[in-house]
């Protein structure tokens, strides 16, 4: 098991302040400062929600994004693009193993450099995800 939640170092409270990892137990837990009371969402919550957001923006991709992932790969055969194309039609069932192993640090420091961003509430609730690259809403 990951012994940092998923996105620790890019998830900020909606003042900006970055929020803390912690464990409850042996729970890990995103820590937001609430004018001196540190409220502790759990990060699976957070994690997930987030997962699953990447998950839908993919939906109907997965052909193109197989193909450029094999030729990034070096693996630009039909059967490396077919095996790569059925694991993003079925990603919900990787998040289990996503959340196990966690994300290795330098590619969380790698989305930090580049702007990535989740922002919550002090309920735990997403609201809103910064990525590199996408259209801000003052921009649409």
């Amino acid at each position: 098991m990951a012994n940092t939640p998923l996105f620790a170092g890019l998830v900020f409270d909606e003042n900006g302040k970055l929020a803390e990892s912690a464990f409850i137990g042996s729970e890990l837990a995103y820590v937001v400062d609430d004018d001196g009371f540190k409220r502790h969402i759990p990060a699976e919550q957070i994690d997930r929600a987030v997962l699953s957001q990447f998950a839908e923006m993919m939906k109907g991709s997965e052909d193109l994004l197989s193909k450029e992932t094999a030729k990034m790969l070096g693996q630009d055969d039909p059967f490396s693009q077919a095996m790569i194309q059925n694991q993003l039609k079925n990603i919900e069932q990787q998040f289990d193993l996503i959340l196990k192993t966690g994300l290795p640090e330098d590619m969380r420091a790698y989305l930090g450099m580049m702007g990535f961003k989740i922002v919550i509430n002090y309920h735990g609730e997403i609201v809103r995800v910064e990525q590199p690259g996408s259209a801000s809403d003052e921009d649409e």
